[in-house]
């Protein structure tokens, strides 16, 4: 697979994402993220940006939406905080061949 910059395509042109109504994931405890992670890990290294971290409510947001399903976030995180499961009954990410 090739390398994608911002000029070019997204690698997300290729997949179908069929979005369940409830989350796979989500923060264990929320006090950990705001306690003990000080460089939010989970807001860089998630290739879809779901984690988002948002400073005025002191939270950390997850967009699930965006999930393609890649497994990074339960084991980037250094507290081991982010619970993941398969999506239920069919939903997720169905990968095309262009």
């Amino acid at each position: 697979m090739r390398n994608f910059n911002k000029e070019q395509s997204s690698p997300l042109d290729y997949v179908d994402i069929k979005v369940d109504d409830e989350s796979h994931i989500s923060i264990k405890k929320k006090e950990v993220c705001l306690e003990k992670c000080e460089n939010k890990p989970c807001t860089y290294y998630c290739p879809t940006r779901v984690f988002s971290w948002q400073g005025k409510q002191n939270e950390i947001r997850v967009d699930y939406q965006r999930c393609i399903e890649c497994l990074a976030c339960p084991y980037g995180c250094p507290y081991e905080n982010i619970a993941w499961e398969y999506p239920h009954g069919g939903y997720g990410v169905i990968y095309q061949r262009s």
